[in-house]
């Protein structure tokens, strides 16, 4: 055997070594815990205390680090919040001790432990609301906005032009150069999309204007976040295909360009909204074959478009070789999305009442007419295509670049998905907890009222002694009542299990500020009475 073959079969086998590490950490990372999301905040959001709070309660669904707190007064000056206390899922701020009567804006920005970034803003008031006590909280910072879209467009340009480009220069248009320039454009275009991204991903995880771009720090927040992996494993794709067709024609150059593809495909299943969905084993993996599948079609378009307009004989056969490989890929592609679909829409009507489902229905009219062109493609003007046909080959590249525009729209399309909460968390949302701190000099306590609306609910509490200590009582009632809407207190002795103290059954007819109360038997001679309230939504 040649050296030559010695040097294509081990560079061959390091390759493939390398495509069975990715698959591998792909199946590790399934694990990975979802997004945050903000459950219960104490005061409610909307609500009217009577008193200022000693402590502003935000509960998340997961362990979260804050980046931004800030209170707007109801006079408009703004105050920072340095003095925040973390508890598992809870972020307990101490406010400022002079807050008067007025309307208050809660802005908040944290990133949860996968490092994704998620902020807004809680709205409260003191005695009596202001007028305009929303103004602020609708803002967005619409350049920031615009960048994190163009970055993410500019970047899939990149890994599914470009990388899958390389590849199907390689594996359809044997080697040829005549689409070199123009793969070789999108990965700069990716290059490009993936420095933008990161950068605007950190202003948008700090809660920072586009005029801090340039800071060090904004980018050290951003590639800290769950989007800073899939940065690099792009930029590794890319710069595995631009390696690829540096290599000329070959074995090593077609191996190359696979572990391209593997990569960038990949890269996007480390962030976004699809790939933190559970069940993890079923979504990543899904997320990673429709990836695979979107940069082997729209890779291929490029180089047939170049191939036809400079040698057609060669053209035929790179379309013939297309023509057999896309129905594979398209059959994965569809699977692979309609997994997707079901698990991030959930229900039909999340198709027609959320942003997410709106975009994802425009997505879908983009896709089912680049089926039909890829559909009269396939069965109408290949067969003529190959035979040299000067007509069928005209309307065959009008056809190619038609899919090459729509391909793009779908890119500008899916890209703003990341401004839009898919309706599976919207529906888990539906389920929130409400969450109360109780204090005395005896005990302490951590009341949860699942669901926080009118109807049959379920409280839980977790007592403790005032050092947090453990605290085993003898006996615990829950007692509630609204004064306003002329109900007298409900009592309801508690049950101890495992995690704590909890009443399965009570019903709560009326929404609004409820009064709560812990009545702890400490010993025989001891009883604690904490009390609080709690806000209940229609």
């Amino acid at each position: 055997m040649t050296p030559l073959c010695h040097k294509a079969l081990s560079l061959t086998g390091t390759l493939q070594r390398l495509v069975s590490a990715i698959l591998l950490w792909l199946v590790m990372t399934a694990a990975a815990s979802a997004h945050a999301s903000l459950n219960t905040t104490e005061p409610r959001d909307g609500s009217v205390v009577s008193t200022a709070p000693r402590v502003i309660a935000l509960t998340f669904s997961e362990p979260v680090s804050p980046t931004s707190l800030k209170l707007t007064r109801p006079d408009g000056s703004i105050a920072p919040l340095k003095n925040f206390v973390l508890k598992d899922k809870a972020v307990e701020i101490t406010p400022p001790g002079d807050l008067k009567d007025g309307s208050y804006l809660l802005s908040w920005r944290v990133v949860s432990e996968d490092g994704h970034p998620i902020g807004g803003s809680v709205v409260f008031s003191i005695g009596q609301p202001n007028a305009n006590a929303r103004g602020t909280a609708a803002d967005i910072d619409w350049p920031v906005r615009a960048g994190l879209w163009i970055g993410k467009v500019a970047l899939y340009v990149g890994l599914f032009f470009g990388v899958g480009g390389a590849f199907a220069i390689h594996w359809f248009a044997d080697g040829s150069r005549n689409a070199l320039r123009q793969v070789l454009a999108a990965l700069g275009i990716g290059f490009a999309g993936a420095l933008l991204s990161a950068g605007f991903q950190g202003l948008d995880t700090v809660g920072e204007p586009i005029s801090r771009l340039f800071v060090p720090a904004v980018w050290k927040a951003g590639m800290t976040t769950s989007f800073g992996p899939t940065v690099i494993f792009a930029v590794a794709a890319l710069a595995l295909a631009g390696l690829a067709l540096a290599s000329g024609r070959g074995r090593d150059a077609r191996w190359i360009s696979i572990s391209a593809v593997v990569t960038a495909a990949f890269s996007l299943c480390l962030s976004g909204h699809a790939s933190a969905a559970d069940p993890q084993w079923l979504m990543r993996p899904a997320v990673f074959l429709h990836v695979a599948a979107i940069a082997v079609w729209a890779g291929a378009l490029l180089p047939l478009l170049a191939e036809f307009g400079k040698d057609k004989e060669a053209a035929g056969a790179a379309l013939h070789r297309f023509s057999v490989f896309i129905p594979w890929a398209v059959l994965v592609l569809a699977v692979a999305g309609c997994v997707l679909a079901v698990v991030q829409v959930r229900t039909l009507a999340g198709l027609v009442t959320t942003a997410y489902g709106i975009v994802f229905l425009v997505k879908l009219g983009l896709l089912a007419l680049l089926f039909a062109l890829a559909a009269i493609n396939r069965w109408k003007l290949t067969s003529g295509s190959k035979k040299g046909e000067p007509a069928a080959i005209r309307q065959l590249v009008r056809s190619i670049a038609a899919e090459t525009v729509i391909l793009l729209l779908i890119f500008a399309v899916a890209a703003t998905w990341r401004f839009t909460p898919p309706p599976r968390t919207l529906i888990a949302e539906v389920q929130r907890t409400a969450v109360v701190h109780l204090e005395t000099s005896k005990a302490v306590a951590d009341v949860r009222i699942t669901p926080d609306r009118v109807g049959e609910v379920a409280i839980s509490a977790v007592i403790a002694k005032t050092d947090r200590s453990l605290l085993d009582p003898q006996e615990v009632t829950v007692v509630l009542s609204n004064p306003g809407a002329g109900i007298e207190p409900i009592r309801r002795k508690a049950e101890k299990g495992k995690d704590g103290w909890t009443v399965p059954d009570i019903v709560l007819p009326v929404p609004g500020r409820w009064r709560l109360r812990l009545d702890v038997i400490i010993s025989d001679f001891e009883i604690a009475r904490m009390e609080g309230e709690i806000e209940i939504a229609p």
